[in-house]
């Protein structure tokens, strides 16, 4: 059996930027155990498979060790593959996913994700998380992930956590974020816990972060920029209970899987 897969940077204009997904579009589901296979094979952060139920696409992630209940990167990469290689028409695309509808839209040259808001509260700044960060943290949130903010993006860019640490904190991982230098906020994303010691650029934890910033900073449409050594611009905006993530991608790989079916 063959496989078709296609490599996308996303959250950039440009390759070898933003944060590089996998996607399988399948006719149908192949077992779980054989898709974190495929998922771990490809060691990205994310490997997004895409069957057709109706008239959405049904999506599922995985990183190289774990399924997750929600990516964003991944399903910019996905729309991205629908949109250019499939032909998929429309200026919309409808995703049915763990963590309910999503959608994705054109708007010129960018793409525009529809996701939930993510609900955080506001718990103690543990001597635990600090020690793993190595620096001060003046608050923190716990929602899917713990949110740790700190005093500034010079902060944020230096900072050199300890990576075995962080995994035992509690949550997917550990958002670290800051005011902006020419962004509003700037972030980055730790997750060794779930196989991704760092991730290139996360859409998903903007769905926490859009709303802290939000109320913080007193406006809804917000420049984020999560400073990994990549790199990837986001342009967010509050609407209700969704956060509108809108980045651009560009396809740099296709290929074929070939499965043994001895």
């Amino acid at each position: 059996m063959q496989l078709e897969f296609h490599q996308v940077d996303a959250f950039s204009h440009r390759p070898f930027a933003g944060n590089p997904a996998m996607v399988y579009r399948l006719e149908h589901w192949l077992d779980d155990s054989l898709m974190q296979q495929i998922a771990s094979e490809h060691n990205l952060a994310e490997t997004a498979f895409l069957v057709r139920e109706g008239n959405a696409w049904r999506i599922r992630w995985f990183t190289p060790s774990t399924e997750v209940p929600l990516c964003g990167h991944a399903t910019l990469a996905s729309a991205k593959v629908l949109f250019d290689l499939y032909a998929e028409a429309g200026e919309a695309i409808d995703f049915s996913s763990q963590s309910g509808p999503l959608r994705v839209t054109r708007e010129g040259e960018r793409l525009v994700l529809d996701f939930p808001i993510v609900q955080a509260r506001e718990v103690p700044v543990t001597a635990a998380l600090e020690q793993a960060l190595g620096l001060p943290v003046e608050a923190a949130w716990q929602g899917n992930e713990l949110l740790a903010v700190v005093a500034s993006e010079q902060a944020v860019r230096a900072c050199r956590p300890d990576l075995p640490a962080l995994a035992k904190l509690p949550g997917l991982g550990v958002i670290l974020t800051a005011p902006g230098a020419r962004h509003d906020f700037v972030s980055r994303y730790f997750a060794p816990g779930i196989g991704i010691d760092e991730d290139p650029v996360t859409g998903s934890t903007h769905c926490t972060l859009t709303p802290y910033w939000a109320q913080r900073l007193g406006k809804r449409e917000l420049s984020a920029y999560q400073c990994s050594p990549r790199g990837g611009e986001l342009h967010c905006r509050l609407q209700g209970e969704r956060v509108k993530i809108a980045g651009e991608a560009i396809l740099v790989a296709s290929g074929r899987l070939y499965l043994n079916e001895g």
